[in-house]
């Protein structure tokens, strides 16, 4: 079942990279009592997930925390390793908190997964985008083909 506005978000841990290695972290824990924006991309630098999707979330930082935001984050199918040096390369800094769904298990809970095996990349997120008040989906913007329509920074912008 996917998750819809008004649902709480699971909790399962994901992975984020510290100076000490990876380190798990949930979405309920990092969303309690906070506003924050949510973004999933099927692949850390697959195309449109690297030439625009985090680079639009980058460009449109300042504006969206302006508007109470207390946190925005990218989620991928990928390990840790890959999204921390994905986040190094786009210089994200304290932007973009990037997260590891390394095994599927948020992605799939929610029911946002994709078959992307016909690419070689296997299960994956579909792309989307989300706002979350206290751990509770407030706004869903998922996107239903290629390319980047609804889930942009835009979006989430007007959303708010």
């Amino acid at each position: 079942m996917t998750i819809q506005v008004g649902d709480t978000l699971p909790s399962i841990n994901l992975m984020t990279m510290t100076a000490e290695g990876p380190k798990p972290v949930s979405i309920p824990d990092l969303s309690s009592g906070k506003k924050i924006v949510l973004f999933a991309v099927p692949g850390a630098f697959t195309p449109t997930c690297h030439i625009q999707h985090l680079p639009g979330f980058l460009e449109k930082n300042k504006e969206i925390r302006d508007m109470d935001v207390d946190l925005i984050a990218c989620i991928a199918v990928n390990d840790p390793f890959v999204m921390n040096a994905w986040g190094k390369d786009r210089n994200v800094g304290e932007d973009v908190m990037m997260l590891s769904d390394g095994n599927g298990e948020f992605t799939a809970a929610i029911g946002l997964e994709m078959d992307g095996s016909g690419f070689g990349l296997g299960t994956r997120s579909l792309r989307y985008s989300m706002i979350i008040d206290d751990g509770v989906v407030s706004s869903l913007n998922v996107e239903t083909g290629p390319g980047l329509d609804v889930s942009s920074a835009e979006t989430i912008l007007e959303q708010l």
